[in-house]
């Protein structure tokens, strides 16, 4: 593990030395299921296979240990890529997943993650982030909207199975 830096009282976050595409999967995969339990997302492997990169950073945010003795378990992360504003051709940055497990939830983690989100795209020159989020998750949604993020579009999907 890199070096450790304090994220928010509490929590000291890490970014990932590049190893970690097992973890974030099962990062991934928390996150789905909190919205859709009785889907598998075995496929997300796949997602990460195809875009985890030097050029997507990941940061794991961990609550230290009294001990010291043991590296303790993440309890959030952040990935990080790129996408292209498809109004104005530029490219910016993209929160690829935010995640806080439910315990350790507004207690700050989020917030300070976002400010991470911040700093890494002004530090590249982006003008903006971009982010997905489901319309159902009203606590993520309530997060964004309060650090000034607002809706550019809506993705629309059918389906096609008759159901």
């Amino acid at each position: 593990m890199s070096h450790l830096i304090d994220l928010c009282p509490g929590y000291q976050v890490c970014r990932s030395t590049g190893i970690d595409q097992a973890l974030l999967v099962k990062f991934m995969q928390r996150t789905y299921r909190e919205l859709f339990p009785e889907e598998s997302f075995a496929h997300l492997a796949k997602t990460v296979e195809q875009y985890f990169s030097g050029e997507t950073p990941l940061w794991w945010v961990y609550r230290p240990l009294d001990s010291g003795l043991r590296i303790p378990d993440p309890v959030g992360c952040l990935w990080m890529g790129s996408a292209v504003d498809q109004v104005r051709g530029d490219r910016h940055a993209h929160i690829f997943l935010l995640y806080v497990a439910p315990g350790h939830r507004r207690r700050g983690v989020g917030s300070a993650l976002m400010r991470q989100a911040e700093d890494w795209a002004k530090e590249r020159g982006d003008r903006q982030i971009g982010l997905h989020v489901f319309s159902t998750n009203q606590p993520a949604r309530q997060l964004y909207e309060s650090l000034g993020f607002a809706t550019q579009s809506l993705w629309m999907v059918k389906s096609l199975d008759g159901s």
